[in-house]
């Protein structure tokens, strides 16, 4: 069997479709303060529940992706299946993997639902008993969990395999698509996807890729720097 390998950003075929962040965050941005204060509000004497913004269908992501309505829904209903079975673990950061590694799960996620175009849900990090009762850090759950206390502000991002075709101007992906699982990571390519205590908060973290594309990239000015480095050599 080939291996799969992990399709980057803006890049077509077929392999490990992995969403994570290729876009610029400010820590000045409001939304970033917004989202500070709302961590630091956290009694963590009680179990870390959260909602987020899972995925979006129709709306073009940090990486060039964009996911039809028909085959997201599908796999929503599905994945609907595997939280009944209480298989619906993911991992903090995401790995350049298909599989689930058991080592590396930080939570659960609880519910999904539709509001929309957009796919929202509940999770729960997998904290241990430690953590809560005297603050020691042992689990990926722990560490997801303490870094918000401090006011990181955390983001969910989609794991799938599948293929991607140019329609038009877009990457879309194909109905051989399957989804994973959602990981936490530092900054998300579906744009709004952070964690929020309060489900009527979502609105607080929404965001406009129009916006972000008048900024320089990070990479294009790194390059630039390089080019004129090896030219001043």
């Amino acid at each position: 069997m080939k291996e799969l390998r992990l399709l980057e950003a803006n890049e077509i075929g077929h392999g490990i479709l992995i969403e994570m962040d290729a876009g610029w965050v400010n820590p000045k941005d409001e939304l970033n303060i917004d989202l500070i204060r709302e961590n630091k509000k956290l009694d963590y004497s009680k179990p870390f529940e959260f909602f987020a913004v899972l995925q979006k269908h129709d709306v073009p992501n940090r990486n060039g992706r964009t996911y039809p309505e028909k085959i997201l829904k599908r796999e929503a209903e599905r994945y609907k299946k595997i939280i009944e079975k209480g298989l619906s673990t993911s991992e903090l950061n995401h790995p350049e993997s298909s599989l689930i590694d058991l080592d590396r799960v930080s939570h659960l996620i609880t519910e999904v639902w539709w509001d929309r175009n957009i796919l929202m849900g509940k999770l729960l990090l997998l904290t241990s008993p430690a953590f809560h009762e005297r603050g020691i850090v042992s689990t990926k759950g722990d560490i997801a969990a303490n870094l918000m206390r401090q006011g990181v502000s955390l983001g969910i991002s989609s794991r799938g395999v599948g293929s991607l075709k140019k329609v038009g101007e877009k990457n879309e992906v194909q109905d051989d698509f399957e989804l994973i699982c959602f990981d936490l990571v530092s900054s998300p390519s579906t744009p709004g996807a952070y964690l929020f205590s309060n489900k009527e908060d979502r609105h607080k973290y929404d965001e406009k890729l129009e916006e972000e594309k008048k900024i320089e990239p990070v990479s294009n000015v790194l390059k630039l720097m390089s080019k004129l480095d090896n030219y001043l050599k």
